[in-house]
């Protein structure tokens, strides 16, 4: 299991140039630690994450890292134009020195994007799974034509071509159609920290049903803080915790309210929940023991690839102090 980080570029403090430069800092000490991976977030219109133009930040951190992979979680593609997705894509794999892990996603749930983005609800699993065939065959080919419901293009051939041969491809999805393109295409999948563990199994056993050997790769993202003893640890979390529950509530009645599909149901404890238990619960959050247990039982119930850690305190030097503290007594007890 590779050990990563999980970038959401929060702005706690409300200076957003302080908050890009102590994500800066958090990754580079994560690449000091030997994590292999960093995941950066896509977010809009929001105030608390400052990663809208994710692709500008990660080609800064290609010039800042040498070592540590740099993955989208995710690009959501029904928001742009997959031609220049591509262009964007190949150019970054050449900064990063064939560093970059490519995941996807369609969005949600955030009103407030397919609405300013011109794309219905309805419409982003489609579109992001005709972007994505789209990109695919403009990174690797040349001369290519489309003629898909949403994109087109005719003898195109995009320059540069990506450094890696292959980029590996990560989909953000719980849908049967995502999981099928998914398993159709061996890419692999990727799980937010909010999802539940049954979901989460539910999800690679479909994908493994039609692809039995294309989930290994799977991407586990959790909210994080490993303190001297767990009540240290839910102290220091709780209040990012607490921001995170309320902010997602308050989306998801926005969404429910705004459905178009009389039967969309609210969301559930086995499904995906923003209570606070229960994030606390299914987040990697308490002393040594508790987190190496934690970690263990994801393990042994999704094979994980990577388990990527989003730092859970408001305060950096804390979140600094918990990396050090998982690679020193956790990281070792749970590969």
């Amino acid at each position: 299991m590779k050990t990563g980080i999980f970038c959401n570029y929060e702005n706690h403090h409300h200076d957003g140039h302080r908050a890009i430069f102590e994500q800066v800092t958090l990754i580079k000490q994560a690449e000091s630690l030997g994590f292999e991976e960093a995941w950066v977030s896509e977010h809009h219109f929001n105030e608390s994450n400052l990663s809208p133009s994710m692709l500008v930040l990660m080609a800064h951190l290609a010039g800042l890292t040498s070592t540590i992979k740099l993955g989208t979680a995710a690009v959501l593609l029904p928001f742009y134009n997959p031609i220049r997705v591509a262009e964007d894509i190949a150019t970054l794999d050449n900064l990063c020195n064939g560093r970059l892990l490519f995941g996807v996603a369609k969005g949600g749930p955030f009103p407030q994007q397919n609405k300013h983005f011109g794309t219905p609800m309805s419409e982003s699993r489609p579109k992001m799974l005709e972007a994505m065939a789209l990109i695919q065959k403009l990174l690797y080919e040349t001369d290519v034509s489309f003629n898909g419901q949403y994109y087109q293009c005719d003898r195109l051939t995009i320059y540069p071509k990506p450094l890696q041969q292959k980029i590996p491809v990560y989909v953000a999805t719980g849908g049967d159609d995502g999981i099928k393109f998914a398993a159709k295409h061996s890419f692999s999948l990727m799980g937010g920290p909010p999802f539940s563990l049954q979901r989460l199994k539910n999800t690679i056993a479909k994908y493994q049903a039609l692809n039995a050997s294309g989930a290994e790769n799977f991407v586990l993202a959790r909210f994080f803080y490993v303190g001297k003893t767990f009540d240290e640890a839910v102290s220091e979390a709780l209040p990012f915790i607490r921001q995170f529950s309320q902010k997602m509530k308050a989306n998801s009645a926005q969404t429910l309210h705004n459905s178009a599909n009389p039967n969309q149901k609210p969301f559930d404890r086995t499904n995906i929940c923003f209570d606070e238990d229960y994030l606390i619960e299914n987040s990697i959050i308490g002393d040594v023991d508790t987190c190496r247990d934690k970690i263990k039982k994801f393990q042994d119930e999704l094979n994980l690839g990577t388990l990527a850690l989003k730092p859970s305190s408001l305060d950096m030097e804390k979140n600094l102090e918990s990396l050090t503290r998982y690679n020193q007594e956790v990281r070792n007890y749970v590969f």
